[in-house]
């Protein structure tokens, strides 16, 4: 594996870590009422998303073992681009089903490295 893949291999792993750090032992309505919060996490979900991008680009074969990079990627290009429209419900979902898997699956491939 290249060393840059690594490189945002880690970013992924981080960011992942992160959020999860920020909403450990909050619920949505937490989430919801807390500017801050959504801000913080969103900047880590944005990174994470960007991150895959980068991977996608110079390690394809790497990149594919990502489940749902797509959906990743394209949740990514909606806090960018669609941020008036962020359905806060739609991030918890995110942190509390797919964000753990991720972190995972980051956390394996840079154990393979």
């Amino acid at each position: 594996m290249q060393l840059e893949s690594k490189k945002y291999l880690d970013d992924i792993a981080h960011a992942c870590r992160l959020a999860l750090q920020f909403v450990a032992g909050k619920d949505l309505s937490d989430y919801v009422s807390d500017e801050m919060l959504r801000s913080a996490v969103e900047r880590q979900l944005q990174t994470a998303g960007e991150a895959l991008v980068q991977l996608q680009k110079i390690d394809p074969t790497v990149a594919v073992r990502i489940s749902e990079r797509d959906k990743i990627i394209a949740f990514r290009n909606v806090l960018v681009h669609g941020y008036s429209n962020i359905d806060d419900r739609i991030v918890w979902g995110v942190l509390e089903t797919k964000l753990p898997l991720l972190l995972r699956e980051a956390e394996s491939l840079l154990a393979e490295g």
